[in-house]
């Protein structure tokens, strides 16, 4: 049994739920305690008895316990990476690289927690200075989906803990390992009792007590666009401050001029590796006319030497699905797609079991052509390994069929004219741009987020986090 991590003890919950592979859905991975609303609430009061003495810690002592966090994370990134695969389905590869991810960010902010400055300023008045500098929020809320189980929660935790600050954390129902893995870590790093807290549970329970309890005074969350207005709503009702990471529905731009290969695999790698349960994953993609033949020729002959199965054999290139309710969206998007008069040209179907026989919830890659901009395969967020292609006649529509979302998350394009690629990242309506490079890839080190319906509030990662997990002082002194 996993317990969870309250004021430094583990503790059983009300509850106990199973963590299914979705690679061979007879294995279980493990048995997680489950939160109620009153160990939320207990957890929330662990971390504000805390938070006076953390929020006045050294910057040295804070370095020294997330570098350890991160030194071991990235020392067990083989053994992390291979729970990541069993539990939330994608490759091993993807997996290990994952936790290394989620190590570095860790050893980022460590740094930063030595790096937080101010400013010295004069005033337009004789005689008075004036310091600007950064504090604590006090006890942050976190809530982490499940398609980034480890990463996601790192590059939220590691920020908050940096500055000051003190968490209480609910990761995603469907991969409870590599929270609580993290979560050991942290404990056995040396973090006081309170400090990080993990709480296990269900969303209606555990995430309403995080919304709801005047003791959090912000909230991080990545996950849907409909649980993210909830959140909006719950915070800005009792004025707490909160941050959003919700959905996408991001393009990419083929032109004439672009080198084929290069195309083809920034689309195959942003459509459909992680299975295309990737908030980046690019699941339009806009193709001129010149090229647009050739283009998806070339994309459903790669399709076909693309490999479904277990996530963690080696010479997998896809992996299954997380569960069977994502499964069952992504079979009805294909559905949807069909009647909408969309041409399946490749893929599309359910493997009930892999190349060994085990169960497990595939579904093979799907490619759609002849798309239009209206269809809802092409407004919708699937979040499954589906790319439908939209023709345009040249660089301008391409461009405007791009910025035609109600998302703006991640954009990109493929093309060898520096023209096009300058105008593209200027006038691309999304936070991240790429140019000949696959829409979901980013480093650790520098801000994430987007625009439009995809995000709100403060960017996450590299130094813009400070945005978010500190408030800023203003303090006048008469000489």
């Amino acid at each position: 049994m996993h317990r969870n991590l309250i004021n430094g003890e583990w503790v059983e919950g009300a509850r106990v739920s199973r963590n299914i592979n979705p690679s061979d859905t007879r294995d279980l991975v493990g048995e997680y305690a489950q939160a109620d609303a009153a160990q939320a609430r207990q957890a929330i009061a662990a971390a504000r008895a805390a938070f006076a003495g953390w929020s006045v810690t050294t910057p040295q002592q804070r370095f020294d316990l997330l570098d350890a966090a991160g030194s071991e994370i990235l020392a067990r990134k083989a053994e992390l990476g291979d729970l990541l695969a069993r539990e939330e389905g994608k490759t091993l590869p993807e997996a290990i690289g994952e936790v290394a991810r989620a190590g570095n960010i860790f050893k980022f902010f460590a740094g930063e927690a030595l790096r937080v400055g101010g400013e010295v300023i004069g005033s337009v008045r004789p005689g008075v200075g004036v310091e600007v500098t950064r504090e604590p929020l006090g006890v942050v809320g976190l809530i982490t989906p499940w398609n980034f189980p480890i990463a996601i929660p790192a590059w939220k935790l590691a920020p908050a803990l940096a500055f000051g600050n003190c968490v209480v954390m609910k990761p995603a129902d469907l991969v409870p390992g590599s929270a609580w893995a993290l979560a050991d870590i942290l404990h056995r790093a040396g973090l006081p009792k309170g400090v990080f807290n993990l709480v296990m549970g269900r969303g209606s329970e555990v995430g309403a007590v995080l919304l709801e309890d005047k003791g959090v005074d912000a909230i991080s969350f990545t996950g849907s666009v409909a649980t993210g207005q909830r959140v909006a709503a719950a915070c800005a009702a009792r004025m707490a401050k909160f941050q959003l990471e919700m959905g996408g529905k991001n393009p990419f731009v083929v032109l004439d001029d672009a080198d084929l290969a290069v195309a083809v695999n920034c689309a195959v790698q942003s459509g459909f590796f992680s299975t295309g349960q990737r908030c980046t994953a690019s699941s339009r993609v806009i193709v001129t006319e010149g090229i647009h033949d050739r283009f998806v020729a070339a994309v459903a002959e790669k399709m076909k030497a693309l490999k479904v199965d277990d996530a963690r054999k080696a010479g997998t290139d896809i992996g299954p699905v997380v569960d069977s309710a994502q499964l069952a969206q992504d079979l009805d998007y294909i559905e949807i797609g069909r009647k909408e008069g969309a041409t399946l040209a490749a893929g599309g179907e359910a493997i009930e079991r892999n190349a060994d026989g085990a169960p497990g919830f595939y579904l093979r890659p799907a490619l759609f052509t002849e798309t239009t901009p209206g269809m809802r395969i092409n407004r919708e967020e699937i979040f499954g390994p589906v790319i439908s292609v939209i023709r345009a006649k040249d660089y301008d529509e391409a461009l405007a069929l791009a910025n035609d979302t109600p998302f703006g998350l991640s954009s990109g394009i493929a093309t060898t004219s520096l023209k096009h690629a300058t105008h593209f990242k200027r006038h691309a309506q999304a936070g991240m741009v790429m140019v000949n490079l696959p829409t979901a890839g980013v480093d650790y080190h520098v801000p994430f987020g987007g625009r439009k319906g995809s995000s709100y509030g403060p960017r996450e990662q590299g130094r813009y986090a400070a945005e978010f997990y500190t408030t800023v002082k203003t303090a006048y002194t008469q000489a």
